[in-house]
């Protein structure tokens, strides 16, 4: 009987979880901030005891919803109080700014010169001559501005205007024809199986993607049989 207990407490965790995850949204883990990453250690030890809980299940499904409540409504005063963000999140601290290093503001943000060395070495600056700004973020992530002269030309540095390539549609999806995606751009299966054809490919099974662009050319590419 415990055994069934305990498989249905950790199915109610589950949805518990599902729930609240629905309710506050997710964010990749990189994008965290101190607050989200304490709040997912905390929900994610409470729905583990959630499911283990036989007596009294009802106790850390309540301290879940708390946790939950609490996030949404931070997340709400954030969204409308801009202000409040910088007391809830932090602010972004500028570490490096026109060739100068800022030492108090390293220190403020927890970081020695190996770890913010480190940091520029793994967004590709082995050369500090060559960052303009370096922006520590409040989510510990750091956002750089590269100098005039390591900037990478771009199309307008170069008086040159890059045709508008438009999106590319999915037509084929692992040897199935997406006929709704073929409406929505305005052909038909039949101009699709002419392509295929032409390309060497009797059937739209063989084919792993196909992809159209905004001036209908078809990109294939066939399944992998080994």
């Amino acid at each position: 009987m415990d055994l069934v207990n305990t498989a249905l407490t950790s199915l109610l965790s589950v949805a518990a979880l599902y729930v609240m995850t629905k309710l506050m949204g997710h964010k990749q883990m990189s994008q965290l901030d101190f607050f989200d990453y304490v709040s997912g250690i905390t929900i994610g030890s409470i729905a583990a005891e959630l499911a283990t809980e036989l007596e009294a299940p009802l106790k850390p499904l309540i301290a879940l919803g708390v946790y939950c409540l609490v996030s949404l409504t931070l997340s709400a005063l954030c969204g409308k109080y801009p202000r409040a963000r910088k007391y809830i999140n932090g602010t972004p601290s500028i570490l490096m700014a026109e060739g100068r290093l800022y030492r108090k503001n390293l220190k403020k943000a927890k970081l020695d010169l190996s770890d913010f060395l480190m940091m520029c070495r793994m967004a590709g600056y082995f050369d500090l001559s060559a960052i303009k700004y370096a922006v520590y973020e409040y989510n510990g992530r750091m956002s750089f501005m590269p100098a005039e002269g390591a900037r990478p030309a771009t199309m307008a540095d170069l008086s040159l205007t890059p045709p508008d390539e438009g999106l590319f549609v999915e037509l084929i999806m692992d040897g199935r024809i997406l006929g709704e995606n073929l409406g929505r751009i305005g052909l038909s299966e039949k101009w699709l199986k002419d392509r295929l054809r032409q390309q060497g490919y009797s059937s739209p099974k063989k084919i792993f993607l196909g992809l159209c662009d905004n001036k209908k050319n078809l990109t294939l590419y066939p399944t992998d049989i080994p």
